[in-house]
């Protein structure tokens, strides 16, 4: 058995995997593959409207927001985002929490003024700076909620300030119970809990657009395709069917609500078992740690064991355990779709491991 640990892209359930398969050989009993068949056919239309559907009753949203799915993952996102939202002379507020959130920043310095507010490069980007205040005229606040490669994850989240908030949720969409109608634009790329790479999924309240005075090429402008309902262009029709199979799936377990209880009993495994051996050492603030991504290193003096640490891993089936090449130890990343029985397994490893080595 394989049991995959991996960032992203990661894990599908069993039967979204199965489902995918059979719909390439014939989908829906048409003779058709997913792969030919039209994207302005009843065929497909179909699957964009259930999809954005499920979003919408899983995420708790009203008709005041518009759900896409785009091309170009979420670093297009750190372009189109301050494109249709930040005039030349606006100003923008990020928090810098780790790669991801600095190269929004880089990108969105291109359209207007960017204030960092705060960051935690200072420590690694082990933990979220919380101490930051908000001086207005500010157009939007932009967070990374979750911090993949140095499993940081914001637990609360700042919206006292009285300004629109931005979230790239890629790491974290639709893993836990939050009121997504705080946020004002929510992002992220399919591939970690909600699909397949190849499509973005964008919630966005109509309210934020039609601000901007620059001229917004149409296939980087929301309202744009919002009026195209998704089908601008060609949208990536494999990649949006996998979401659906995947929302349908998340529906099935009984929703976010449900995914969050078991994100939580995994998560709070792992750490236990981090904490209660010697021979490793959690990365992060304990305030600040991720529920999808568990970064940790051999304690001081252990580094030579890392190697040790990694083939055992791999000799028991347990792939993407190595830790991003930036930050280096170990990430074990556990997205919805990732099982119980394979965090048991991973600490059994580790127990062991610490028992003959530590």
């Amino acid at each position: 058995m394989v049991h995959n640990f991996n960032a992203g892209p990661s894990i599908l359930p069993e039967q979204v995997l199965k489902k995918a398969a059979q719909a390439i050989l014939n989908f829906n009993d048409t003779g058709l593959s997913i792969l030919e068949v039209g994207h302005r056919t009843p065929l497909f239309e179909s699957v964009l409207d259930e999809a954005r559907s499920l979003v919408r009753e899983l995420m708790e949203i009203g008709p005041e927001y518009e759900v896409l799915f785009l091309h170009g993952g979420a670093t297009t996102q750190f372009m189109q985002v301050p494109m249709n939202l930040l005039d030349d002379a606006g100003t923008a507020a990020y928090i810098d929490t780790g790669v991801w959130s600095s190269k929004a920043i880089q990108y969105a310095r291109q359209f207007g003024n960017v204030k960092v507010l705060a960051s935690s490069k200072d420590a690694n980007y082990t933990y979220i700076p919380t101490d930051f205040s908000v001086d207005p005229p500010v157009t939007y606040l932009h967070i990374t909620t979750n911090n993949t490669i140095y499993g940081t994850e914001w637990h609360k989240f700042p919206f006292s300030h009285g300004v629109p908030v931005v979230a790239d949720m890629s790491s974290d969409i639709l893993s836990r119970v939050i009121d997504h109608s705080r946020f004002d634009l929510i992002y992220a790329g399919a591939q970690k809990n909600m699909g397949a790479a190849g499509t973005t999924l964008v919630v966005i309240k109509r309210s934020l657009l039609g601000k901007v005075q620059r001229k917004i090429p149409g296939i980087l402008d929301y309202q744009k395709h919002i009026e195209a309902g998704s089908m601008l262009n060609t949208p990536p029709v494999f990649a949006i069917y996998v979401s659906l199979l995947t929302l349908q799936w998340l529906k099935e377990q009984g929703g976010v609500a449900a995914i969050d209880k078991l994100n939580t009993e995994k998560a709070s495994l792992l750490y236990a078992t981090l904490d209660s051996l010697p021979i490793f050492r959690p990365t992060v603030a304990t305030q600040d740690r991720s529920r999808m991504n568990v970064c940790f290193v051999m304690k001081d003096g252990k580094q030579e064991l890392e190697q040790l640490f990694l083939d055992r891993c791999k000799k028991e089936g347990m792939v993407g355990v190595k830790g991003h090449r930036s930050v280096g130890g170990f990430r074990v990343s556990l997205y919805n779709a990732l099982p119980l029985s394979s965090v048991k397994d991973i600490v059994a490893v580790m127990e062991d491991f610490a028992k003959t080595h530590g």
